[in-house]
């Protein structure tokens, strides 16, 4: 088990967390998961503001070196990439957050630069038709 840092990027805004790395995962020590993603641990479980989700049940969520990220992600309905060799994880949005921005059928807002490097966002365009072109090199 490693005592490390990990950069932890959540809702586009990365963070630097101490984690242990062991042979099965990534732990977050407590104090760093509620640091970085306001998250606690309480008896009644993980909470964060008035959401409580209940750990009972889940042995191996929360060792002496803390939660388990992988876990932890699963626990909160969010997909994880994790790259342990380059410390670093993603921790994207809930499939319930994609629907809910799905169902609306409002394009979330980017800022992009022109070929002539001027910014341009989305939310400056609202009630306006936009066409939009991307292009890959892969």
């Amino acid at each position: 088990m490693a005592r490390d840092t990990l950069t932890l990027i959540d809702d586009g805004r990365p963070c630097e967390v101490a984690v242990v790395v062991t042979a099965d995962g990534v732990r977050v020590p407590p104090a760093e998961l509620q640091r970085a993603l306001g998250w606690q641990l309480k008896a009644e479980g993980l909470c964060r503001g008035a959401q409580c989700i209940p750990t009972r049940g889940q042995e191996d969520l929360v060792t002496a070196d803390g939660v388990d990220l992988a876990r932890f992600a699963a626990l909160v309905d969010r997909p994880l990439a994790l790259d342990v060799a380059e410390r670093a994880a993603y921790l994207g949005v809930s499939a319930a957050e994609r629907a809910t921005g799905l169902d609306s059928l409002q394009a979330p807002d980017f800022t992009l630069p022109d070929l002539d490097g001027r910014m341009h966002s989305l939310s400056a365009y609202r009630g306006k038709k936009v066409f939009l072109v991307a292009y890959a090199s892969w």
